[in-house]
């Protein structure tokens, strides 16, 4: 099989995982010749290769049970190739099986095999093997093109894995690719913020998935088998939150009857996702501000010296911090570092055309749950959902499917199985009231979009360059006096800077 320039990737995508498999598994037979082939992948939980796909002969095979676990053997038998692979990282060519020390028959005898890792992030994610029942089957041009293939598959497979652990941790699915321009911008932008630890900043209208895209940072990061813990700033009362962030020692205040250990230790090693971070009090943005930094934490009421973590923070927002920080309602020095990388999640009216696609998951998800026969959906309960604006965004979509699966009286949902709200349109107004009476000024645009931007700029110039006015005045390729003036227009002093890097 000759595969045209681009025609890899097409084959490949998709969100399930075992169809990701499959296809890959064709793919790897079709360069090689063979007519056996299995995809591995690694399970963090298990600390084991699973079997996600075996193909012998043309004919998908099922292993069962713990023949489908493959685990280092401490007995000093083989441990097979495909472990063997896995755990140097690097391809793996048995042309005769009769004389390779490695070599443990799984389900049937071959007489050559080729093994290559699937590489993510500087380390295997799972091997691709295929086998011969001829000995000498595999040359160097196999490994190459086999290698290849495996690379190009690696993150297909990563974003299948994601959309099933998603689906199981939460009950709804990752769904990035193929929505809009907007969304594949998100999944580029998730792409090269996942492996880093950089704090991360996802913004978006409520209901957009930012708990799923934080999510997906973590899952996509070197830190995935670490704790992904996640605090929602809104929902714990302001005189709790400090005890929740960093716990507390015993007599701290009444009722501390027991030393509590906080969030930020309970993720140490992992990724501290703070949801509504608009609502984090003005008293506690410093101490946050200090874990961050330093990574020190300091229990509530503990007199002994700070605690240790190493904690990535991924935070999440509907609000506009940018104008919090101008009103003085949260930190600038909080506000920049949160925000060293952002993504901005698209509103779901932004990509429409993709409703119907979207609305049939989360119905066959519905009724899967509440063993419901509903598989489809009328023309005209379709031409509601069309009509309506969904404030509520993805959230919103996926409440009215269950709502409609499990109202519905027959095979199909109909417009008298979704919410009145949604039927009525009641909430669709705000569309139109949202509108502004007149359009904005070159000046408003500026002042909302731009300076932003800019004051952030102008500050990490500063930190970077240690206050010294003309280094960074020449970074910036601007003479002393202007940079004197763009740090007087944005509010920016020497010693205010000088915290932002504290």
């Amino acid at each position: 099989m000759v595969l045209r320039e681009g025609e890899t990737e097409s084959a490949l995508h998709s969100a399930d995982i075992e169809a990701v498999a499959r296809r890959l598994v064709e793919l790897a037979c079709g360069e090689t010749g063979s007519r056996n082939g299995a995809v591995f992948m690694h399970d963090a939980k298990l600390k084991a290769l699973t079997v996600d796909f075996h193909m012998v002969e043309g004919v998908i095979v099922t292993l069962p049970g713990q023949g489908s676990v493959l685990r280092a053997r401490r007995d000093g038998r083989p441990n097979g190739i495909a472990v063997t692979c896995f755990e140097s990282g690097t391809p793996y060519v048995c042309n005769d099986t009769a004389s390779d020390p490695n070599y443990a028959r799984y389900f049937l005898d071959v007489a050559a095999v080729l093994a290559v890792p699937i590489p993510w992030q500087g380390r295997p994610l799972g091997v691709l093997t295929v086998s011969s029942t001829r000995a000498q089957a595999f040359t160097k041009e196999h490994v190459k093109a086999l290698s290849a293939l495996a690379e190009t598959s690696a993150k297909f497979l990563r974003r299948a894995q994601l959309a099933r652990s998603t689906r199981e941790d939460t009950g709804r699915p990752y769904v990035i690719k193929g929505l809009s321009p907007a969304w594949l911008e998100v999944e580029r932008r998730l792409e090269q913020i996942a492996p880093t630890s950089a704090p991360v900043l996802v913004t978006g209208e409520s209901g957009t998935g930012k708990d799923l895209m934080s999510r997906a940072i973590h899952f996509n990061s070197q830190r995935a088998t670490k704790p992904f813990v996640t605090v929602n700033c809104a929902a714990i009362p302001e005189t709790m939150l400090e005890s929740v962030l960093f716990g507390h020692v015993k007599g701290a205040f009444t009722g501390a009857s027991f030393d509590k250990v906080g969030e930020f230790q309970k993720a140490d090693g992992g990724t501290l996702f703070l949801d509504e971070l608009g609502e984090l009090p003005l008293m506690l943005q410093a101490k946050v501000l200090r874990a961050i930094e330093q990574g020190e934490v300091t229990p509530l009421g503990s007199n002994a010296p700070p605690g240790r973590v190493d904690v990535r923070l991924i935070c999440a927002t509907n609000r506009d911090l940018a104008a919090m920080v101008r009103q003085g309602k949260f930190r600038d020095d909080l506000y920049f570092r949160v925000g060293v990388l952002s993504i901005e999640l698209p509103p779901l009216r932004s990509y429409k055309d993709n409703l119907a696609i979207l609305a049939q998951v989360f119905l066959q998800q519905s009724a899967q749950r509440h063993g419901r026969k509903v598989s489809g959906i009328s023309r005209e309960a379709m031409a509601v959902l069309q009509g309506y604006s969904f404030p509520g965004n993805m959230r919103e979509l996926k409440n009215a499917m269950e709502h409609a699966v499990i109202l519905a009286r027959g095979d199909q949902v109909e417009p008298d199985d979704l919410p009145r709200s949604m039927r009525e349109g009641r909430l669709a107004a705000p569309d139109k009231a949202a509108a502004p009476a007149r359009p904005a000024t070159l000046a408003e645009l500026r002042e909302a979009w731009v300076a932003p931007q800019e004051r952030r700029y102008l500050a990490e110039l500063l930190d970077a360059s240690q206050g010294k006015v003309e280094l960074a005045a020449k970074t910036a390729g601007v003479n002393k006096v202007t940079f004197y003036r763009l740090m007087k227009r944005h509010g920016l002093s020497l010693r205010r800077t000088a915290q932002v890097g504290a």
